[in-house]
């Protein structure tokens, strides 16, 4: 698997990595070479500002604390992909796996259970749990969507390090009958963070290292070095393309016929 690099570092919306992922898949076969079973594997990690995401054919009104999220400058996108909605924050690491493959439950199912190895290779208690979860313990530290394109599957999902669980309870607001149907009284019962359970077993362990340790994971190779390739200002400039179509007033709207002009900047609803 190859791991994806920037050239250079800056803070950049949630979405632009959502379409770094749909510029990977569309030239996969140009920017990666086929390993060794004959299938090419990117996987990449990223972080952004208090953001949430939601699934394509998600109520943004129903699953979204617009108002909270407007008073705390927590930013809001819709992706393409299915799926629930989502917090993140500099606490939570976003995953993103981009393969050839376009069989689905396969390439899915693979992923996942190469997320859950990497953790239990930290001593963690780790288990794939349904179609989307990682549980640790028996809390969710992670949750995942996927994406077929025609020659390409995307696979994303998040990885709670040290994530704000109250601001996560403000901003997404799912169902009552959602929460019951998990047997639990909150969003807050559900989720740990990777940071408690390290050091709930004595193994504690800071962002950078933990990081390194899931690049290892999916991207060491046998002398020790990470398999890497470096994006090109070319390349750059094709993912910014693809990311204005989120930025679209139609698509972050979804099914609702908003008025395009109270759309605020940067994919906030004003």
């Amino acid at each position: 698997m190859i791991h994806v690099v920037l050239p250079h570092s800056e803070e950049r919306r949630l979405v632009w990595y959502l379409a770094m992922e749909e510029y990977v898949a569309h030239h996969i076969q140009d920017l990666l070479p086929a390993s060794g079973i004959g299938e090419r594997e990117a996987f990449f990690m990223w972080q952004v500002p208090p953001t949430v995401i939601f699934g394509r054919n998600q109520d943004m009104e129903a699953e979204v604390n617009v108002e909270w999220c407007r008073a705390h400058d927590v930013r809001f996108f819709r992706r393409k992909s299915g799926g629930g909605c989502v917090y993140a924050d500099r606490g939570n690491v976003m995953l993103s796996y981009v393969c050839d493959s376009t069989s689905v439950a396969f390439t899915f199912d693979r992923f996942l259970q190469r997320l859950a190895l990497a953790l239990r290779r930290l001593g963690l208690d780790a288990e794939k749990s349904g179609r989307n979860d990682i549980l640790v313990g028996g809390r969710k530290v992670s949750g995942n969507a996927y994406t077929m394109l025609p020659k390409a599957s995307i696979v994303h999902g998040t990885m709670l390090y040290d994530s704000d669980f109250d601001a996560l309870e403000r901003a997404i607001t799912p169902s009552r009958e959602k929460i019951a149907s998990k047997g639990v009284a909150s969003v807050r019962q559900r989720v740990t963070n990777v940071r408690e359970e390290l050091e709930r077993i004595g193994r504690p362990m800071g962002l950078d290292a933990f990081k390194d340790s899931l690049l290892r994971s999916f991207c060491g190779n046998p002398s020790g070095g990470i398999d890497e390739i470096s994006l090109t200002e070319e390349d750059l400039a094709g993912i910014d393309r693809i990311e204005q179509t989120y930025l679209d007033p139609a698509f972050l709207a979804g099914r609702h016929h908003a008025d395009p002009a109270t759309y605020g900047p940067h994919g906030r609803f004003d």
